[in-house]
């Protein structure tokens, strides 16, 4: 009797549609349903380890934990006679028995399976498959005590990986088991697996999210339940049945592709919009050939970004089961609107013929041959999908970032505080308005973000008083004369936008004077950094300096100075980092209140030394000959005065040099501050302006 079953297969076939193609518990078992499907199953039982490790490996050996997978139909099963031309023939054709035209004996269901390879899938993660089937007519013979029963002849094999895969090409005769050739009272299958691979059972919960997920299947004679073999019974957790995969979609961008019957018994296809309307530019399926390829589901907007893989996309299935999950259909990057579709598309679509006459599905069911011609066809009507969706679904994802702005950031709160009056309703309105258009084209996670929210906030408040103000003088350039209330309105949104504008800009130095506060205590900071830094920030030396274009009379000085201070001393001078990028600046020379302001920066803890002075004394005869000689009375009537700014924690200077320093402090020619003054004083200055500010902003609100 050990030859009584014979299965005639190249081995490597086995390796390469088992092993290679299947190496998910989750994906093997969708396999073994599937198969209980076309078996006209109505109840299917996978019992599992849940959350659990399958074997263990140290050191490269594998060591099995003892745990067994058992897979319970009951279907119409199979008698010993059967299973050797339709269970064991590996690669045989499921749909070529004309009687059936591809349905199930009983239910009359759409065969799933193809192409008989699914029984070798659970060799990607076991090594002993056993095979418990009864099945046929109802018959008299012996159960498993040799008592004589009436009920279902039943076939027990057990499948060994080792012995399939050894390198031969001769028929492997499976071990027959003790149950062989009894009869059991009720029809099905039972599938056990054994001697497991290094794998992973997932949590209960996301194993039946798994399975919903491979099943594309809405009936009322079909069930799966998943049981959890390390739990009791009593356990809330030990058991639960496998129902629809469901993703909540985001209201009014569902499109629905549906087949209608009329009483004749014919068929069409719809594509219906958001709003119940049946759409044009796109139909329920596509031409190829001279024959209609119909397409039914749906696709819509998820209401959340996709949070796992089994979400991600369009799943499409065949007969039930899926046959790929996209979420572009192979559109090339850069299209409009690619973040959200790739975000948030999500669609059930279903595609009989996809293994029709022409297979377009991949052995392991992971995706569809796109490169055939009637895959391009599918891919061209998805891609149009995408494009339609993408347009259909800009306005309602806009009113969702809208929402979510709304609630991150109290906008309506912030706004009336800032313009609290009657007469600043305008502004009110101009500000939510800015910040509406903004939070309509920000991503979801960034609206997330209180702290980028919060910077979108304050923009909008800056821009509101502005736009409003814009808008006045459009509206009174419309005027035929000029209505003093219109004046009067004119006036007072100019004075809120400017101290809005004022404000915000005392805000953004107290930011940046807070970071260099922090960047002066970095030891590899250089002085070049921070003549830099003063030359693009003149303000960070006096708060009323604000950097304007320098004038044609200024340029031209600081050029015929660098030339004058080259004669008389031979060196070269840069008076700011505009010259020689490769040179750094030996002084920053600005023209601010009429004077020529010249800026000198050491490092954070350094002490001036003797030829430093030296440096600025030179400086300072220098530019004051500079004015005094002949030639140059109109620079010295644009500059009349000329004054040092010298930023240094510590003076190590002797002698002469000490005397000079004295000097010019006492001439007022020269301001010696520290590192600590030079930034309290600042930050100070800015901090006063900052609320000066808000009190006259507040004062022009009751003036509304």
């Amino acid at each position: 009797m050990s030859d009584k079953y014979e299965m005639t297969i190249s081995r490597l076939t086995v390796d390469k549609l088992g092993v290679k193609l299947y190496d998910r518990v989750s994906a093997v078992i969708a396999e073994i349903v599937a198969n209980s499907y076309d078996a006209d199953a109505t109840h299917v039982q996978v019992t599992a380890p849940m959350d659990e490790m399958l074997a263990t490996r140290n050191r490269g050996v594998l060591k099995d934990k003892g745990y067994v997978i058992e897979v319970k139909d009951n279907g119409v099963g199979m008698t010993p006679d059967v299973v050797n031309p339709f269970y064991l023939k590996v690669g045989a054709e499921r749909r070529t028995d004309p009687k059936r035209g591809g349905l199930s004996i009983g239910f009359k269901r759409k065969v799933m399976g193809r192409k008989g390879v699914g029984k070798l899938a659970p060799f990607g993660i076991c090594q002993k498959i056993e095979v418990l089937t009864s099945g046929g007519d109802r018959v008299t013979g012996k159960d498993e005590r040799g008592h004589k029963k009436k009920g279902y002849l039943t076939a027990h094999l057990i499948l060994d990986r080792k012995q399939v895969l050894t390198d031969t090409d001769e028929p492997y005769h499976p071990e027959v088991g003790p149950k062989d050739g009894f009869v059991l009272p009720e029809p099905g299958t039972t599938i056990t697996l054994t001697i497991f691979n290094h794998r992973r059972v997932s949590k209960l919960r996301d194993f039946e999210r798994q399975l919903s997920q491979r099943f594309g299947i809405t009936s009322g004679d079909w069930r799966i339940t998943l049981i959890d073999s390390l739990k009791t019974k009593t356990d809330p957790e030990c058991e639960c049945n496998v129902g629809e995969f469901s993703i909540a979609t985001m209201d009014n961008t569902r499109i629905e592709f549906v087949a209608d019957t009329d009483p004749a018994d014919k068929v069409t296809y719809r594509a219906i919009g958001v709003d119940g309307k049946i759409l044009d530019d796109i139909k329920a399926g596509f031409e190829y050939e001279g024959r209609f390829y119909p397409i039914t589901g749906w696709a819509a907007y998820s209401k959340q970004p996709y949070k796992d893989d089994l979400m991600a996309g369009v799943r499409i299935y065949c007969r039930g089961k899926i046959a790929a999950q996209t979420n572009i259909f192979n559109m090339k990057a850069g299209f409009t609107g690619e973040y959200d579709i790739r975000s948030y598309l999500v669609g059930e679509l279903h595609a009989d013929w996809l293994d029709e006459d022409e297979d377009l599905i991949r052995t392991d069911r992971q995706d569809i041959l796109w490169s055939q011609e009637l895959g391009q066809a599918l891919q061209t009507w998805g891609q149009n999908l995408v494009k339609k969706i993408g347009t259909i679904t800009r306005e309602p994802k806009r009113k969702k970032a809208w929402a979510l702005f709304e609630e991150v950031s109290k906008i309506h709160e912030k706004v009336a505080r800032a313009f609290p009056s009657e007469g600043q309703k305008e502004i009110r309105e101009n500000t939510v308005e800015i910040a509406k258009a903004i939070a309509q084209t920000t991503r979801e996670d960034e609206l997330k973000d209180a702290k980028h929210v919060d910077s979108l906030v304050g923009l909008s408040m800056l821009l509101g008083p502005h736009i409003t103000l814009d808008r006045k003088l459009r509206e009174a350039a419309k005027e035929s004369d000029d209505p003093l209330s219109v004046i009067t309105g004119i006036l007072k949104t100019a004075r809120v936008a400017e101290l809005a504008a004022f404000g915000q800009i005392a805000e953004d130095r107290i930011r940046v004077i807070k970071r260099i506060e922090r960047l002066k205590d970095d030891p590899t900071t250089l002085e070049a950094a921070f003549q830099s830094l003063i030359a693009e920030a003149p303000w960070l030396i006096n708060p009323q300096w604000a950097p304007i274009t320098a004038n044609q009379s200024f340029v031209t000085l600081k050029h015929e100075f660098e030339k004058y201070y080259k004669k008389c001393t031979g060196d070269d001078l840069v008076l700011d980092q505009f010259g020689d990028p490769k040179k750094r600046a030996d002084f920053v020379l600005s023209s601010q209140d009429n004077a020529i302001q010249i800026i000198e920066i050491k490092r954070p803890g350094h002490a001036l030394q003797d030829n430093e002075m030296e440096r600025i004394m030179k400086y300072v005869d220098l530019m004051s000959d500079f004015l005094d000689e002949l030639g140059n009375e109109e620079f010295k009537k644009l500059f009349p005065a000329f004054h040092v700014t010298l930023v240094c924690d510590k003076i190590a200077l002797r002698g002469v040099h000490k005397q000079a320093f004295e000097g010019l402090k006492a001439r007022g020619t020269l301001t010696h501050i520290t590192w600590r003054t030079f930034l309290l004083r600042t930050r100070k200055m800015h901090e006063a302006f900052l609320a000066e500010a808000e009190r006259q902003r507040t004062d022009a609100a009751k003036g509304f």
